[in-house]
């Protein structure tokens, strides 16, 4: 098997390896597929609503959405080829599917699918009712909640959840025991949602989504762990694909489809290998959008009526300082590396 075969090189450069190797092979699955699929989206007028509360993006009326379905594609076939080679013995061991080692990894994957599917959903709903309002916030919370629930009692019952918080910048970790359960559903739903509301401007929950995807990759490089290391190859991969047709003006949308995928596939990740403080560092910018829609609407009520952003989220509000989107963008992206940069270093410590 190839591992044998590298042996010499070290774990980490051998995981280092096979982590490009898959994310060319999802990069390249990835364009391949929203080529093929974004003429269908344009025939079938599968096009994005617009938001009437953002009337900036009014021009953006008839680009496709759903193309989330893209790159979870790309990254689906893909995956299914790694654990075919995995299976036979030609990359790893085949033992690993004997000893259950792989579970981490395909529970992630089921996670990041599920919440795709309740994306696609809420994307499809939008298209039919023709607004930009598909399933109600109730509706998407209670099928968020089963699904990261699911995903928890899964990773409970086969012993692969830890319960341990490792606090970034230190040796110390905080046991959580059953206390683990409540708080990962919590930061789950939360985050997912958070990657939604990114999801505003062209190529922005791609980009940012590229930095915390290289952020996972190196820290799991670092710390040889193989599987996290090719979940986050896939994610960069998926995302950089997409983004040849996503930037700045935008050919297609990811929709709620591609969005709560991405922010499933990060917290698998960050609670599958147990860094999860590490990873909501890396994450500051997608939290920060959320933090800013929900003060938002907090300042607005205790207030009687005043706003704390001329828009949320957050950067709607640079928008209407008359920032371009794709100025917008960079400087989000840019200060996600920083932030992906300093939750590297915690980990790492």
């Amino acid at each position: 098997m190839l591992y044998d075969r590298l042996n010499s090189l070290g774990i980490n450069k051998i995981i280092g390896i096979e982590s490009i190797i898959v994310l060319v092979a999802v990069f390249l699955l990835s364009v391949l597929a929203t080529r093929l699929i974004l003429p269908v989206l344009r025939a079938r007028k599968l096009n994005q609503p617009i938001n009437m509360y953002v009337l900036e993006h009014a021009s953006k009326s008839g680009t496709p959405t759903m193309g989330g379905l893209c790159f979870i594609l790309g990254s689906l076939t893909a995956m299914l080829i790694w654990i075919a080679l995995e299976y036979s013995g030609t990359l790893g061991n085949y033992s690993n599917f004997e000893n259950g080692a792989l579970i981490p990894i395909a529970l992630t994957f089921c996670l990041a699918v599920g919440n795709g599917f309740i994306g696609f959903f809420d994307d499809y709903k939008k298209l039919v009712k023709k607004q930009n309002e598909g399933l109600s916030e109730m509706q998407k919370l209670l099928l968020q909640i089963v699904v990261a629930a699911a995903y928890l009692c899964m990773m409970g019952m086969t012993d692969n959840l830890p319960t341990a918080l490792a606090i970034p910048f230190t040796n110390l970790s905080l046991e959580l025991s059953y206390f683990a359960y409540p708080l990962y559903l919590l930061v789950i739903v939360g985050f997912v949602n958070s990657t939604n509301i990114t999801d505003g401007i062209d190529g922005l929950a791609s980009s940012i989504g590229v930095t915390v995807g290289v952020a996972l990759l190196v820290t799991a490089i670092a710390t040889a762990s193989r599987f996290t290391a090719i979940s986050a190859a896939t994610l960069i991969g998926a995302l950089l694909g997409f983004l040849v047709f996503n930037h700045y003006p935008a050919k297609v949308f990811m929709g709620d489809t591609g969005s709560l995928y991405i922010g499933a596939l990060i917290m698998g990740c960050a609670i599958s290998d147990g860094m999860l403080l590490g990873v909501i560092i890396m994450s500051f910018v997608f939290i920060l959008d959320m933090l800013s829609s929900l003060l938002q609407r907090l300042y607005y009520k205790l207030s009687g009526g005043k706003r704390l952003f001329k828009k949320a989220p957050v950067h709607h509000h640079f928008q209407l300082l008359d920032w371009s989107e794709v100025k917008i963008v960079l400087v989000f992206t840019l200060v996600s590396a920083i932030f992906c940069a300093l939750g590297v270093i915690g980990v790492l410590i």
